[in-house]
């Protein structure tokens, strides 16, 4: 059992990120929108959606940086994403800037950015943006351990000029590899993971977020179908075999929380509503949860301050949004719900102590 304790030594440097001395990028140092013109071939961009190789097309993005002046930068584009490209009516892109030329600029050190926009042009779909940003939000909160995110507001401009030009809010994520740089691990790309090796207290802190949006819609220790681990996680660590592996959960509009058209609840569960909460999570160590849900708790006025000040949710969304949070916070204050909703439901209890000493494996 010494890897549960080396895993509460861990803790502290996982709950408060540890990474205070990391130089932020410009970019996500202001919440506040970035107003910017994407004009590029979008029609042509779009019509290759449904391609396993999609090219990159060039073109322009000009915005408005936090002194007020208009810059503008070359950049290329290209459909991104697996379900919502084939889904979405709008395909999610891909910004892909020249390292050259943004220096010096809000873009300094950014090379592709993924940008989540409404899938359809619609009021609801733009709401559905804005609750994941919300949610990628929520988990910065929570954790460093996170992607960071920024708003635009973007126009979009066709230059093959088949499409008439339209304005919608999205937001742009911070790639995998400046997430790593950020909290100084590296990017690990694994077959699979082992209970043992996960970061525990990272893990719990994953696993309470994703009950808090009700969002099954990941793994912390495989991926989906062919692809690498992990399904909607992104793997931390170094190379040092004992090391532990650190999952940063994206991708959240399958959850209750966004609550989009499309989304639902794993088959496998006995649930038939996205928005019913239902905990199908890793066991933890008791100490280990109890320290994640004490976590979570401290950070409750600030996470509902996040949605209640939101200028960007209309009225209806802030309501359910507020309601939905305190919710899931009646469950954290209810031992005899944590108990049965969280500690009864978990997977693995019985194999727990098993698993933790199985540490050998490569992965």
């Amino acid at each position: 059992m010494n890897h549960i304790f080396s895993c509460v030594a861990l803790l502290a440097l996982t709950l408060a990120g540890g990474t205070s001395a990391a130089k932020e990028q410009r970019l996500f140092q202001n919440d506040a929108p970035l107003k910017a013109v994407l004009t590029a071939p979008i029609t042509q961009t779009y019509g290759q959606r449904h391609q396993d190789v999609r090219l990159y097309h060039p073109g322009q993005w000009t915005y408005i940086d936090n002194d007020g002046q208009t810059k503008r930068l070359e950049v290329s584009i290209r459909t991104r994403g697996h379900f919502r490209r084939e889904y979405c009516e709008l395909p999610p892109l891909q910004l892909n800037f020249k390292k050259s030329q943004v220096k010096g600029t809000l873009f300094a050190g950014q090379n592709k950015l993924k940008v989540v926009a409404p899938c359809k042009d619609s009021g609801r779909y733009q709401q559905y943006v804005i609750l994941e940003y919300l949610a990628y939000r929520t988990f910065e909160i929570i954790t460093d351990h996170s992607f960071k995110t920024r708003l635009v507001r973007l126009s979009y401009v066709d230059s093959d000029e088949k499409l008439e030009s339209w304005t919608d809010l999205v937001f742009v994520i911070e790639a995998d590899a400046d997430v790593a740089k950020r909290l100084r691990l590296d990017r690990l790309h694994l077959p699979s993971l082992k209970y043992a090796r996960l970061d525990h207290p990272q893990t719990a802190l994953v696993q309470l977020f994703q009950l808090l949006i009700a969002n099954n819609d990941f793994s912390v220790i495989k991926g989906s179908r062919d692809q690498d681990c992990c399904h909607n996680v992104l793997v931390l660590g170094t190379e040092d075999v004992d090391s532990a592996r650190v999952p940063v959960p994206f991708d959240f509009d399958m959850s209750g929380m966004v609550n989009t058209g499309y989304a639902a609840p794993p088959s496998q569960l006995p649930i038939n509503d996205v928005r019913q909460r239902y905990f199908n999570g890793l066991c933890q160590p008791d100490e280990i949860l109890a320290e994640a849900i004490a976590h979570v708790q401290s950070k409750r006025d600030e996470i509902l301050a996040l949605y209640e000040n939101s200028a960007e949710l209309d009225a209806r969304n802030k309501s359910k949004s507020v309601d939905y949070i305190k919710d899931f916070f009646d469950i954290l204050d209810s031992p005899k719900r944590i108990q049965r909703e969280i500690v009864g439901r978990c997977r693995g209890r019985g194999l727990m102590e098993q698993m933790l000493e199985s540490s050998t494996d490569p992965t």
